[in-house]
């Protein structure tokens, strides 16, 4: 992978000891929790590879607890997480899988409460740097570090084209895009990373559109 400053190889300002295992995970887990919208009420967290390996020893653990309590890498209640997240009745469990993953530090993050469920895959690449790439069985390829759109859809003709043209009307610039269906005509899932933070009353506008089931935003 390429590196665009000295600061990517580095890494962010974090707690340690790893920014793999540690600044990677609490990401991983703070998209989570955006995602989610909430707080939730129990979380199962299953780690794969090195993940498994190296959990305990390395921090993941409480690094990847922080991020479903939306604590930044560099927030020092991460130590401190697993205690907060119990204290606040919070129901942790972390599993070790034995399947070999894609990436060798790949964590599964299932959230939820009495109102829903979020289950999602990421990985963390080095440096601080993830990829989400599976929400709810959708494929997808998100990083985490740009503000995101997750729009929910019909796979029905124009959907796309009525989305972009709401984010070309307010000069909102796209990144990345995507899009994964899971079967032709079904439900469908638009990622869209941009240049800029998205306005509520935007989010409002493409939620009215046709065949727009959910709307998600990812803030950097």
């Amino acid at each position: 992978m390429k590196y665009k400053s000295v600061f990517d190889i580095i890494g962010p300002v974090m707690i340690g000891p790893s920014s793999s295992h540690t600044a990677g995970a609490a990401r991983i887990g703070r998209v989570a929790r955006s995602l989610f919208g909430r707080e939730p009420k129990w979380a199962h967290i299953s780690f794969y590879g090195s993940f498994a390996e190296t959990y305990k020893g390395h921090g993941t653990d409480v690094a990847t607890v922080g991020g479903i309590l939306d604590f930044d890498t560099f927030d020092e209640r991460i130590i401190h997480s697993i205690e907060i997240a119990k204290s606040r009745g919070m129901e942790l469990s972390f599993i070790e899988e034995e399947a070999i993953p894609f990436h060798p530090n790949t964590a599964k993050i299932i959230l939820g409460d009495d109102d829903g469920e979020l289950e999602l895959v990421g990985i963390s690449i080095g440096g601080g740097k993830i990829e989400i790439i599976e929400l709810n069985g959708f494929e997808l390829k998100l990083s985490g570090h740009h503000p995101a759109l997750l729009v929910v859809h019909n796979d029905r003709f124009g959907t796309i084209a009525n989305v972009s043209n709401i984010l070309a009307k307010y000069e909102i610039n796209i990144g990345h895009m995507e899009v994964s269906r899971k079967e032709k005509g079904k439900l469908a899932l638009m990622t869209i990373e941009v240049d800029q933070n998205i306005e509520e009353s935007v989010i409002l506008e493409i939620e009215k559109l046709p065949n727009i089931i959910k709307v998600a935003k990812i803030v950097e």
